[in-house]
């Protein structure tokens, strides 16, 4: 099975294939019309003595000048090499991949008029894993993500790096002669095709759609096995409580939360019991894991059009109409990472109040998770770090997209400042996991205190894993190693969440 760019509907699962190889990309007949019909539109416009904005005119403030057709080739290459003003951290190839993948889609789809030798090349360089070093910072997102395209694309004139092979970088020039490569010289409007869109925040949303996405369902376990060792009560989760207050998200939450603590021995009624009731974290767990799920599903929703939009400016619509309009602007993903960013740190939160509650020594539970306090502190200090870094959370959830700062002499007078909402929320995420790795080491060792009492074959399960890379806590040792060991089990997705 074959994804045909420019004709399929591309979703964040198979963007993440595409860049994983598992899924292979097509350039087809059917995308290559569309795409060299496009392409001599533009070829008569370069030619005439009409100014056509980006083709035969200088760029943002200079859209007034305008170029003769034997300069529009220099015109194009000048544009990447002069916007290509990224600092700061490269970011991941993977990324740079993925950016290549949604470029090449909204490309096939024949609006932007760059020719099929272009695309062409782009899948070459997908293909073999031939991925261009892209410096982090430098992106306002608007009039597109123009720093880090220009990064991702100078290459193709033979001009920045590559990644190589050690991890380390090699010239463009060093990388194309390797695989007996000739740079390509940009014609008309093709600079501007590559450089003008959103392809740097969206493949920031693409990853942290994926990574959110296992995020939640964790989330889900982490409290029901913190849940497990608080031994609480199950009714909070029950259907006709959720039904009768619908947010999607809940019902999924409470239904999952019902699945994961299938035949627990540890659940308490509270019918007969001092504590009538448990705390937020363990009783609301439905209505705020579910809040975030909300917000992962509206990214995702409005990730997905993106993926399948032509983002570029101008818009080339027939022989003599290119249409400058503002489908690079980033707005539209920019508010709903931020929004998700709130959503991913809140996870954090109501985990680390659970790590808390699992400490305070209570119905059953020593303090600080210990049966030996004094001498040991226990897991006293783990939750430090949890605070440490859901504070840090909190501190990134200021919105990029609240602010903005004209560019361009005034002509780009309003920016979305997206490229920094998709860098923080997978910075979030990152963090996130850290959090959850330690309320899993916590609930691990508070269900061992609930013994011979079992838990759901789910719990039981992940328990059983957590116990072969972290022991019980008997004595205080440098619980470091295990934090890491903990981490691992999060960041590569071993944890069982289904």
């Amino acid at each position: 099975m074959h994804f045909k760019y420019g004709l399929d509907r591309l979703t964040v699962a198979k963007a993440i294939a595409l860049a994983e190889g598992t899924l292979k990309g097509e350039y087809n007949k059917e995308a290559k019309n569309k795409v060299n019909a496009c392409r001599s539109k533009v070829d008569k416009m370069a030619a005439s003595d009409k100014a056509i904005y980006g083709i035969n005119t200088g760029f943002g403030p200079l859209c007034d000048v305008q170029i003769t057709p034997e300069e529009t080739s220099k015109l194009q290459e000048n544009l990447l090499i002069s916007h290509a003003v990224g600092v700061g951290n490269p970011i991941t190839a993977e990324l740079s991949k993925i950016m290549m993948i949604c470029k090449v889609h909204a490309l096939c789809q024949g609006y932007s008029g760059v020719r099929s030798e272009i695309i062409e090349r782009i899948l070459y360089f997908i293909d073999h894993d031939l991925i261009p070093v892209v410096p982090e910072q430098g992106s306002v997102g608007a009039s597109g993500d123009l720093a880090p395209l220009s990064h991702l694309f100078l290459p193709l004139m033979g001009e920045g790096e590559f990644w190589a092979e050690d991890g380390k970088v090699m010239s463009a020039k060093e990388g194309l002669k390797k695989h007996q490569l000739e740079p390509l010289q940009l014609q008309a409007k093709e600079g501007l095709g590559l450089i003008n869109g959103t392809q740097f925040i969206l493949a920031h949303a693409i990853t942290g759609l994926d990574k959110m996405s296992y995020l939640l369902d964790l989330a889900d376990v982490a409290g029901a096995m913190s849940l497990e060792g608080f031994q609480g009560s199950g009714s909070p989760f029950k259907a006709e409580l959720h039904a009768i207050r619908p947010f999607q998200g809940t019902i999924k939450v409470a239904e999952r939360m019902r699945m994961l603590l299938t035949a627990s021995k540890n659940l308490a009624s509270h019918l007969n019991c001092e504590r009538v009731q448990d705390p937020y974290s363990i009783r609301c767990i439905p209505q705020v894991h579910g809040a975030s799920r909300n917000a992962h599903q509206h990214l995702n929703e409005l990730a997905e059009i993106e993926m399948n939009s032509v983002t570029d400016n101008p818009i080339v619509l027939s022989d003599t109409e290119a249409i400058s309009g503002g489908n690079f602007h980033g707005q539209p993903l920019a508010m709903v990472l931020d929004y998700c960013s709130i959503a991913a740190a809140e996870l954090g939160n109501i985990s680390d109040r659970r790590s808390y509650l699992l400490l305070e020594g209570k119905y059953g539970l020593p303090r600080l998770l210990t049966e030996a306090g004094g001498l040991n502190s226990g897991f006293m200090i783990p939750q430090y770090t949890c605070a440490a870094l859901v504070t840090e959370n909190k501190s990134l959830c200021f919105p990029p997209s609240a602010d903005s700062i004209p560019t361009s002499l005034g002509q780009e007078d309003h920016v979305s400042m997206g490229s920094i909402s998709g860098r923080k929320l997978n910075q979030i995420l990152g963090n996130l996991e850290k959090i959850l790795a330690i309320e899993l080491m916590y609930a691990a060792q508070a269900i061992e205190f609930r013994r011979p009492l079992t838990c759901s074959d789910l719990i039981e399960e992940n328990h059983k894993l957590i116990r072969s890379k972290v022991a019980k806590l008997e004595d205080d040792r440098l619980l470091s190693k295990d934090i890491s060991e903990m981490i691992y089990l999060v960041a590569n997705r071993m944890i069982t969440v289904n």
